[in-house]
C-alpha cells in the first residue's frame, strides 16, 4: 500500500501522537524515579553521619549558657581594678601572667580598639564590642586579648580558660589568630624594622663596652620550632633525623640588651642555617643600596658595615665573624673566648622568647604555615615592646633615620653592577681574615 495515500498518512500521524504522550510520560517518571533515589542517597548520607559511629544517637550542638557578662566584671575586678577599689591581685602578679606590665597591656588593647582604617579589616572588628541578636553585649575586647595572650603566654589548648575567662574554644582559637594579625599590622614597622643609623651607632658603643668588639651589630642563629601537627605530605620536607617532629626555622639576629633585629621564620626544618640564610632577607637592604653607611674603625683599619657574631657553619663573609676552631696562641684564645661568649647573646634571646612565650617552647598544634608565622612574629614583635616598656634605650621611631628608596635615576645596567659589587663586597673572605686579625690584635692590645 502507498504510505502517501491519504488514509494510511493519518493513521500513522494518529498512531504517532497516541504513542508521544506515551513517551513523554515514561521520560518524567525515569526522572522522577532517579530524583528520588538520589534524595534518599542524600538522606542516608545525612543520617549516617548524625548516628557517628556505632552510637546510634544523632550528635546535635550543645548549648552552654556562658556568663560572659560575670567573667567580664571578675577579670577586671582580679587586675584592673577601678578609681576607688584597687585590683584584687599586685602589679606582679598581672607580669608574671600576662608578660607584661599593665601599662603596656592597656596600650595594646586601646591601639587594637581604636584603629581607624576605611574599610576596616575584620581582625580589627573582631575586637569591636556589638549587641548580638539576643540583644547582649558581645565578649569585651579585655576578654578577647586576654585569651590571646594567655595562650601565648602557657601555650594551652583554647579551652583551657573556658571556665575563667567563658570563652568557647573556637572562639579562643579566632581570638588568638586575630590578635596576632592586629599585632603585626599595627607594630610590625616599628619594632621588627631595619636598625637606623642612630641605633647603630648605640649598638656599636654598647657592645664596644659589654664585650670590646667595636663594629659589632649582634649575633646570628636560627632555631626549631617542632611542629607536632605537620601534614603528612610534608614531613620529608620538614622532618630531620635530629628532632622527634618536623620544624620550622628561624633565623634572628640579637644584640646584648636581646633586642631581635631581624627575623625570618619559616624556612622547612631539613635545612640547615646556611640554606636559611641564602633565603634570607638579612642583606637585601645592603644589596639595594639602601642601608644606612656606618664605618667603624678597629686597629686603626676602616671598614665599611658592621658585622655579625656566628658560628663555624655560617660562610666567611666580610659580614660574618667567626671564631677559630683551634686556639694557636694566647691571641687566638683570648678572642675565641670572647667571640663565644659574645655570640651567646642570641642563645640568651632565644631562651627568653621560649621562656615567656610558652606556645614557641612547646610543639606547634596549627596546621597552617602562615598560622603559625604570624604567631612567631606576634611573639617576637611583643618581646621588643616588652624590652623597651623596660626603658631599654632605642631612637625614638617618630624620629628615627629612614632608609633611602634605591636610586631610580640608575641604569638597569648600573644596578646590575652596584648589586655585583655589591654582593662582591658582601662575602669577601679577605676581608673577613683581615676583620678577624685586627680585632684578635684589638682584644689583645686592650690588657697588654
Amino acid at each position: 500500500m502507498d504510505p502517501n495515500y491519504p488514509v494510511f498518512a493519518n493513521t500513522l500521524e494518529t498512531y504517532d501522537a497516541y504513542f508521544q504522550d506515551d513517551r513523554e510520560r515514561y521520560i518524567r517518571s525515569e526522572r522522577y524515579r532517579r530524583t528520588y533515589e538520589a534524595y534518599e542517597q542524600f538522606q542516608a548520607m545525612t543520617n549516617q553521619q548524625a548516628e557517628g559511629s556505632g552510637s546510634g544517637i544523632k550528635r546535635t550542638r550543645t548549648y552552654i549558657p556562658r556568663d560572659r557578662e560575670e567573667a567580664e566584671q571578675r577579670l577586671l575586678e582580679d587586675y584592673f581594678g577601678n578609681d576607688d577599689t584597687p585590683p584584687k591581685y599586685p602589679e606582679e602578679n598581672f607580669r608574671r601572667r600576662y608578660r607584661m606590665s599593665s601599662t603596656l597591656f592597656a596600650k595594646i588593647v586601646n591601639d587594637i580598639t581604636s584603629y581607624d582604617a576605611q574599610p576596616l579589616p575584620e581582625y580589627f572588628r573582631f575586637f569591636r564590642q556589638r549587641i548580638d541578636a539576643l540583644g547582649r553585649n558581645s565578649i569585651g575586647p579585655i576578654l578577647k586579648i586576654t585569651s590571646a595572650i594567655r595562650q601565648l603566654a602557657y601555650g594551652t589548648a583554647p579551652d583551657a580558660f573556658d571556665e575563667y575567662l567563658q570563652i568557647a574554644e573556637r572562639c579562643s582559637r579566632e581570638c588568638l589568630d586575630n590578635f596576632t594579625k592586629c599585632i603585626y599590622i599595627l607594630y610590625v614597622e616599628e619594632y621588627l624594622r631595619k636598625p637606623s643609623l642612630e641605633d647603630i651607632e648605640k649598638t656599636y658603643a654598647l657592645h664596644e663596652e659589654k664585650h670590646g668588639l667595636p663594629g659589632m651589630l649582634g649575633s646570628i642563629d636560627c632555631m626549631h620550632w617542632d611542629w607536632k601537627n605537620c601534614p603528612k605530605a610534608l614531613h620529608g620536607q620538614f622532618k630531620r633525623n635530629d628532632h622527634k617532629y618536623p620544624t620550622l626555622m628561624l633565623e634572628a639576629v640579637a644584640d646584648q640588651r636581646l633586642w631581635i633585629w631581624h627575623a625570618y621564620f619559616g624556612v622547612p626544618g631539613s635545612n640547615n642555617d646556611l640554606n636559611v640564610l641564602y633565603g634570607s632577607p638579612l642583606f637585601d637592604d645592603v644589596l639595594a643600596d639602601t642601608a644606612p653607611e656606618a664605618p667603624f674603625v678597629v686597629n686603626e683599619r676602616t671598614y665599611k658595615q658592621g658585622y655579625y657574631l656566628a658560628d663555624g657553619i655560617y660562610p666567611t663573609w666580610s659580614t660574618f665573624v667567626k671564631t677559630f676552631s683551634i686556639a694557636r696562641d694566647e691571641k687566638t684564645l683570648k678572642f675565641k673566648r670572647v667571640q663565644e661568649s659574645a655570640r651567646k647573646d642570641i642563645e640568651r634571646a632565644f631562651g627568653v622568647l621560649q621562656g615567656r612565650w610558652g606556645i614557641i617552647r612547646q610543639p606547634a598544634r596549627a596546621l597552617q604555615i602562615n598560622t603559625l608565622r604570624r604567631i612567631m612574629y606576634c611573639c617576637i614583635i611583643l618581646h621588643n615592646m616588652i624590652l623597651q616598656s623596660e626603658k631599654f634605650e632605642l631612637s625614638n621611631f617618630k624620629d628615627m633615620f629612614v632608609n633611602p628608596e634605591t636610586n631610580m635615576q640608575r641604569t638597569w645596567i648600573e644596578r646590575c653592577d652596584l648589586h655585583v659589587r655589591r654582593s662582591k663586597e658582601l662575602r669577601d673572605s679577605l676581608v673577613h681574615n683581615e676583620l678577624r686579625h685586627d680585632l684578635v690584635n684589638h682584644l689583645w692590645n686592650l690588657d697588654h
